[in-house]
């Protein structure tokens, strides 16, 4: 892997008045990106492991990749522009001569993220955006302060 990215996780996914705030980061830093409400809904869903009554878009996009024989390697939040994140995914393919194809697509961060966390592939962020994210770890650590104080308020 090339030294202009930086290997994040997901921190958390918070519910907001237009969708849903996805902190990204390390231990040092974490920065957000605001999706909408169905697609953090299914990141939430893949993370807690939620089992569902039938398929949904990003179960379909695995699926048909597993049909294909390929996989997710990897996803980068590779662009930052005008309020807007940019994202690609890297596949790998093998056929059954053991011929290695990789494959790179354009794909929304959010749906990215998405597929990411079901398929256990690891994050990406380019330094660019990196180094040019506001550090929202105060936001994140507020944040689970919050939820634990009314966690042990519901304990009582």
């Amino acid at each position: 892997m090339q030294n202009d990215v930086v290997e994040v996780e997901i921190k958390g996914v918070l519910p907001t008045s237009g969708g849903c705030a996805v902190f990204l980061g390390t231990d040092d830093k974490v920065f957000v990106i605001y999706i909408d409400q169905i697609v953090g809904a299914a990141i939430t869903m893949f993370m807690r492991k939620v089992p569902k009554e039938r398929p949904q878009t990003h179960d379909l996009f695995a699926s048909m990749l597993a049909a294909l024989g390929a996989k997710v390697e990897r996803i980068i939040i590779n662009d930052f522009k005008s309020g807007v994140y940019y994202a690609r995914m890297i596949l790998s393919e093998e056929n059954e001569l053991h011929h290695k194809k990789i494959i790179e697509l354009d794909a929304r961060p959010s749906d990215s993220l998405a597929i990411a966390v079901q398929q256990n592939a690891p994050i990406f962020v380019s330094s660019d955006v990196w180094n040019d994210a506001d550090d929202m770890s105060d936001v994140l650590s507020r944040v689970d302060q919050e939820t634990i104080a009314e966690d042990d308020d519901l304990e009582l």
